[in-house]
C-alpha cells in the first residue's frame, strides 16, 4: 500500500476522493470486517427466534427447503450487486451514499431513512430476542433474583423480558460508547463463538434426542399453524399466502451485512476488504444456518409437535422436549450469547449509519448526532439508536393472552422490510445506471444485468408479503380482530413511506443536498453548506 508524504494512506486517498476526511478510526482489519457482518446475521439469533414463523407457517418444508432457495436469492440478486458497490464507494453512509451518487440527493434521502429505520428496528428485535433467551435460560437455571424467572404468567413474563431487553440496550449502548475497540475484539471472538457453537448445538440435537424425525418429514411435511383456511395444506391459499409467510425466517436472519460498508471507513484496504466481508458473511452465515436449522427440524419429536406449535417460540420448545434439562440449558445458553453478541454489533453498525447520515445532514439534531468522543467513536449516534429501539419495541410490553411474540414479530417484519429497502434501492439504480457506473476493484462484470433485477423483483415480492396478518384474528375486518394479533408491520410501513417521502418533496428538497464535503472542512463541527432544518 502506497503512501503520501503527508502519511496518508491509499483508504484515505480514496475517502478524500469521495469527499470525506478521516474521521474515525481507521482500525479495523479485513476479518473484523467480515466478523461484524457475520455476527449481525447471527444464526445463532435469527435460526433460533425466528424458527416459530416457518415452522407454523409452511412446516418443515419452509426450513429445509425455503432456507437454502432464499439464501441463494439473496446472495445472487442483493449480497454481490452490494458487494460491488462497496468497492466502489466505501464510505461509512454506505448504502445511502450509493444511491444519492448514483441517482442524486432525493434517491439518497429515500435509501439512507429506510436503512436507518431498518437498522434500529434490527436493534429493537435482536436486543429483545435476546432477553427472552435469557429470561428462559434463567428460568430454567431456577434463577430468583428480583424477578421470578419461572413465573407462567404471560404479562409478568413480558414485563421481566422487557426490563431485561432495557438493561441489555444499555449495556450494549456502554461498549459502543466506552470501550469501542472492545466491538472489534468481541466480533472477531464471536465469529468463533457461531462456527463453534453451532458445531457444538448440532452435536447435542445428533446425540442429544431419543428419537429424530424422518428424512420425510423434514424436507416433505407442511404445516398450516396460521388458523387461514382451517389449517389445510392442500389449497393454493397455503402455497401462496401462508407458506410465503415462513419466509421471514430467511430474509430476517439474513440482514445486518450492509455493515462491512458502514465500517469501511474504519477498515484498512476498504475496497476490498468491504466487498469481501459483505457477501462472504451471507455465503457462510447461510450454510451454516441450514445446518443448525436441520438439526433443530431433526430433533423435533413427533409426539411433541402440538406443544411445539402452541409455544411463543417454537425452537425453545424443541429443545425443552427433545434434550434433558442440562443440555437444553446448554443449547440455549450458546444461542444467547451469540445473540449478545448480536446486539453489540448491530448497535455499532446502526450507529455509524446514524453518524454518516449526520454528517450529511439529513437526521433532526445532526449536529448533535455527528459528534465524535475523545475515543473518536461517535457517542451520540450510539445513544440515539438505543434510545429508538427502545421506543419501537414498547408495544412488547403489552402481549396477548397465550404469549405470542406478535410485537416481536412486526418489529422483525419492520427492520427486515425496511433493510431491504434500502438495500435494493442502489442495487436497482446501478443496474439502471449501466456502463456508466465506474467500478471499483472487486466488480460484477456484465453479470449485474441480470442478479440486480433477480434481487430487486424479490425484494419487492417479500416487502408486500412481511405486511400481510399472520393470522385470521389479525385481519382487521374479521369478527374476531384484535389489535394484540395485529401485525402493525403494514402501518408503519405505509407511514415511513409517505413521510419519508413527503418531507423530502415539502421541505428537505430545499435545503438537503446529499454527501457533503467534509474533507473541505477544518475540523468536524458543523457543516457549511448543509442546509438548516425548519
Amino acid at each position: 500500500m502506497s503512501l503520501t508524504s503527508e502519511g496518508q494512506s491509499t483508504d484515505e486517498e480514496r475517502l478524500a476522493e469521495l469527499g470525506y476526511k478521516q474521521e474515525l478510526n481507521r482500525g479495523w482489519s479485513r476479518f473484523s470486517n467480515f466478523a461484524i457482518s457475520f455476527s449481525i446475521i447471527s444464526v445463532l439469533a435469527g435460526c433460533f427466534t425466528t424458527y416459530g414463523q416457518a415452522f407454523n407457517n409452511g412446516g418443515p418444508v419452509a426450513i429445509s427447503i425455503a432456507w437454502p432457495v432464499i439464501s441463494a436469492i439473496i446472495l445472487i440478486g442483493v449480497a454481490l450487486p452490494m458487494a460491488e458497490l462497496a468497492s466502489a464507494m466505501p464510505t461509512s453512509g454506505g448504502i445511502y451514499y450509493w444511491a444519492s451518487k448514483l441517482a442524486g440527493p432525493g434517491w439518497g434521502w429515500f435509501t439512507g431513512w429506510f436503512n436507518l429505520i431498518g437498522l434500529v428496528a434490527g436493534t429493537a428485535s435482536v436486543v429483545y430476542v435476546s432477553s427472552v433467551f435469557l429470561v428462559t435460560l434463567l428460568g430454567l437455571s431456577n434463577v430468583d433474583f428480583v424477578f421470578n424467572f419461572g413465573s407462567t404468567n404471560a404479562h409478568y413474563i413480558a414485563h421481566v423480558e422487557f426490563a431485561m431487553f432495557a438493561l441489555i440496550l444499555i449495556v450494549d449502548g456502554l461498549i459502543n460508547v466506552f470501550r469501542s475497540h472492545l466491538v472489534s475484539l468481541f466480533t472477531g471472538i464471536s465469529v468463533w463463538w457461531h462456527v463453534l457453537g453451532v458445531a457444538a448445538i448440532v452435536g447435542i440435537l445428533i446425540f442429544g434426542p431419543i428419537h429424530h424425525a424422518s428424512i420425510s418429514y423434514v424436507f416433505t411435511h407442511t404445516i398450516n399453524n396460521s388458523g387461514f383456511k382451517a389449517g389445510s395444506t392442500h389449497v393454493p391459499f397455503f402455497w401462496l399466502y401462508v407458506l410465503p409467510v415462513g419466509f421471514l425466517l430467511t430474509m430476517y436472519t439474513i440482514t445486518g451485512y450492509d455493515a462491512s460498508a458502514h465500517i469501511s471507513e474504519e477498515t484498512h484496504d476498504a475496497a476490498q476488504s468491504a466487498p469481501r466481508g459483505l457477501w462472504r458473511s451471507v455465503f457462510y452465515s447461510a450454510a451454516i444456518g441450514w445446518i443448525v436449522l436441520l438439526a433443530i427440524t431433526f430433533a423435533i419429536q413427533r409426539s411433541k409437535e402440538s406443544t411445539i406449535l402452541h409455544s411463543g417460540y417454537p425452537s425453545l420448545a424443541i429443545f425443552e422436549t427433545a434434550l434433558s434439562s442440562t443440555a437444553a440449558k446448554v443449547v440455549i445458553l450458546i444461542s444467547t450469547v451469540g445473540q449478545l453478541f448480536c446486539g453489540m454489533a448491530i448497535v455499532t453498525s446502526a450507529s455509524r449509519m446514524t453518524f454518516a447520515f449526520s454528517r450529511d445532514g439529513a437526521v433532526p439534531g445532526h449536529a448533535l448526532w455527528r459528534r465524535l468522543g475523545k475515543n473518536r467513536a461517535p457517542t451520540w449516534s450510539v445513544l440515539f439508536v438505543i434510545v429508538f429501539a427502545f421506543v419501537l419495541t414498547i408495544p412488547a410490553y403489552f402481549p396477548n393472552s397465550l404469549g405470542t411474540p406478535v410485537a416481536f414479530l412486526a418489529v422483525t417484519s419492520i427492520a427486515t422490510i425496511s433493510l431491504y429497502i434500502a438495500y435494493v434501492t442502489p442495487v436497482f439504480l446501478r443496474w439502471r445506471k449501466g456502463k456508466e457506473f465506474a467500478a471499483g476493484p472487486w466488480t460484477l462484470g456484465g453479470k449485474y444485468k441480470w442478479m440486480n433485477i433477480v434481487g430487486t423483483v424479490w425484494v419487492a415480492i417479500c416487502v408486500v408479503i412481511f405486511v400481510l396478518p399472520f393470522t385470521p384474528t389479525g385481519v382487521p375486518w374479521n369478527s374476531g380482530f384484535s389489535l394484540n394479533f395485529f401485525n402493525y408491520a403494514l402501518p408503519v410501513t405505509v407511514v415511513v413511506f409517505v413521510g419519508v417521502v413527503g418531507w423530502y418533496q415539502l421541505s428537505a428538497k430545499k435545503w438537503f443536498k446529499g454527501p457533503v464535503r467534509t474533507i473541505d472542512e477544518p475540523d468536524a463541527g458543523p457543516l457549511p453548506g448543509v442546509g438548516t432544518m425548519p
